[in-house]
Parts: C-alpha cells; sequence; structure tokens
C-alpha cells in the first residue's frame, strides 16, 4: 500500500496536481493514521515531499507538514533552491509553518538542518532579507533596531559590518520578547540554541548587509551626479613584480 501510494504521489506531482498528491497522503492519514502517514513520507523522494511542502504555509496548512520529521523536512528543505525563488516567498512560509506547527519542538527542527549539507545555506536564504537586524542582534542581542543610519565598517576585522555605538547592554532580549513564530525567533534560537551554526550563518549574513549598503550608497551618488561611475570593490589587486637579487627590474 505505502508503496503504492508513494507512487501515486510522484505520478500526480509529475503531472502538477500537487493537490491531488496532498490529498492522496492526507486521506491515508484519515484511514490508517498519521504514523502510516510518517512511514509513508519517508520513503518519498526529497524533492516529491518538498513539492507538497512548500504549496502550504501557516495560513493554508496540510498534515503533512503537521506530521513531517525533522529529519525528512530537513531533506526537503535544502532542496528549496532548485525553484529559483529569489523571493524566497515559499522557503519562508514552509519553515515558518513546519517549525512553529503547534507542539513542535523548533530546536529539533534546526538542529536536523544544521545535520545536513546545504541546511545552513538554506536558513541564510531564510533570513537574508533582515540582514541588518540580524546583524544587529550579532552584536548586541537585541532587535532594538535604533533608526540612526549606520555606516559599513571598512577594516578587515569588523568585515563590513554595520556598527550602530548607541547600543546598550540592557536592551538583551529573552526568548519571550523575540518569539514571533518568525525569523527573529528562529536567529534568538541559532544565536542562543545552536551557536555554531549562528557562527557559520552569520558571517554570510555579514557579506550580505555589506554589499547591499554599498549598492545603495552607489545607487545613491549616482542619483545625485549622473556622471558618477560605480566603485569597483571586487577589483583583484595586482602587485608589482620584485626583482630577485641577481635580476633587473623591467620597470
Amino acid at each position: 500500500m505505502s508503496n503504492a501510494l508513494v507512487l501515486k504521489a510522484a505520478s500526480l506531482i509529475r503531472a502538477g496536481d500537487i493537490a491531488g498528491a496532498e490529498f492522496a497522503l492526507v486521506s491515508l492519514a484519515e484511514a490508517e493514521g498519521d504514523f502510516a502517514l510518517v512511514a509513508v513520507l519517508e520513503q518519498m523522494p526529497p524533492k516529491d515531499l518538498l513539492a507538497v511542502i512548500r504549496e502550504f504555509d501557516s495560513s493554508h496548512e496540510s498534515v503533512v507538514n503537521l506530521v513531517v520529521t525533522p529529519e525528512q523536512f530537513a531533506r526537503a528543505l535544502v532542496m528549496e533552491r532548485l525553484y529559483g525563488d529569489h523571493t524566497h516567498t515559499h522557503l519562508r512560509g514552509m519553515i515558518n509553518a513546519v517549525l512553529f506547527r503547534e507542539g513542535s519542538d523548533t530546536d529539533d527542527f534546526l538542529e536536523a538542518i544544521g545535520d545536513i549539507d546545504g541546511g545552513c545555506e538554506a536558513l541564510i536564504d531564510y533570513l537574508r532579507d533582515h540582514d541588518e537586524m540580524i546583524v544587529h542582534f550579532a552584536n548586541y542581542g537585541t532587535f532594538n533596531h535604533l533608526h540612526s543610519r549606520k555606516a559599513v565598517v571598512e577594516d578587515e576585522d569588523a568585515e563590513g559590518l554595520a556598527q550602530d555605538v548607541h547600543a546598550e547592554e540592557d536592551d538583551v532580549i529573552d526568548k519571550s520578547e523575540a518569539s514571533d513564530r518568525d525569523w527573529k525567533e528562529v536567529t534568538w534560537l541559532l544565536r542562543n540554541h545552536h551557536p555554531d551554526m549562528f557562527e557559520q550563518i552569520l558571517p554570510q549574513i555579514k557579506t550580505h548587509l555589506k554589499k547591499r549598503l554599498q549598492a545603495e550608497a552607489d545607487l545613491e551618488r549616482m542619483e545625485l551626479d549622473p556622471t558618477a561611475v560605480p566603485v569597483r570593490r571586487d577589483a583583484p589587486v595586482v602587485s608589482k613584480p620584485v626583482a630577485g637579487p641577481d635580476e633587473e627590474s623591467a620597470l
């Protein structure tokens, strides 16, 4: 029965009938219980499971999202990039729907995501639209973002990190203040419960922030002076060759 259902779901998904595949899976849960559905999900290829999961979010729930295990979800999640969704709308929707479902242990899902190749990259895509707030939180333990414009620090140690000298140490927040069932709660859990994962994710968030702020600065400069040329920050530095002790310089 389970193998036949896996094949049926795969056929419906290939035909573009995601709703039909989800209905077939949910019908199994209604007839034989959630454990039977979990067993079938374990047999499904991650790409097929992802096709079903990504169609639902917190406002449009599916039984599949309510029973999928952390390991099953992690395997499916890392394939999201195959869809090429640069807005990451489906990614955010399904992460929030699954990680913050009723009775879910969000830390178990984060741990499973961190244990699989590509898991941290998926979380970076999920978080990157909030880069400035995440870097601020990494520095000060708070999302209480002051509205002063931040300047990008160019020295190597700062790695392009936007600094805010006005932050107060007593602004540090606890989990209840970050419990938005969204990116803030994920960020808080990563920093406080999964520091190794957070240390992998943060440098790429910083890099994204630096590039974004530099691009905004270039755009503002060109709006003020249409003849201005964008700054080439990625140009390689070419060193002059150093002549050896027995060689004459060609320069």
